[in-house]
């Protein structure tokens, strides 16, 4: 296994977004492990993120200071899609009946041999190709 574990980008949001303190303090736990390489991300986690700060946040992030996040972020280690990932992700909707891009982020925690997926967007407790998920926000 690669020690590390997977961050899904709804961790990252509440990092970022103040409308809830207590979601937005553990997010920053988990965030700064995954500057020191605790955790591992995937291009499709940081596509979501900036979207979701440039075009869904109120207010919106500007450019520059999307910019000056993502390279806060980029000692983050990443995994990148290619046509083996693409497939897994497939296998993972006939498997698990999973939305496609929900399949890319096991896909992609199974590629970096992470055990644990941390998100609030999967059944906690389930295991995906051997990789189980944690709610980080199951207590609050």
């Amino acid at each position: 296994m690669s020690g590390a574990d997977f961050l899904d980008t709804n961790v990252l949001v509440y990092a970022y977004q103040f409308n809830d303190r207590e979601k937005q303090r553990v997010a920053h736990e988990l965030l700064r492990k995954a500057l020191t390489g605790k955790f591992i991300i995937s291009t499709q986690v940081l596509s979501e993120f900036a979207t979701t700060l440039l075009h869904k946040a109120t207010p919106p992030a500007t450019p520059e200071a999307m910019i000056d996040i993502l390279d806060r972020l980029s000692g983050i280690r990443l995994v990148t899609p290619d046509g083996d990932l693409i497939r897994r992700a497939v296998e993972a909707k006939a498997s698990y009946g999973l939305h496609f891009y929900d399949g890319l982020i096991v896909a992609a925690a199974e590629r970096a041999a992470c055990e644990r997926i941390w998100s609030e967007d999967f059944n906690a407790g389930q295991k995906y190709f051997g990789v189980v998920v944690t709610n980080p926000f199951h207590r609050i």
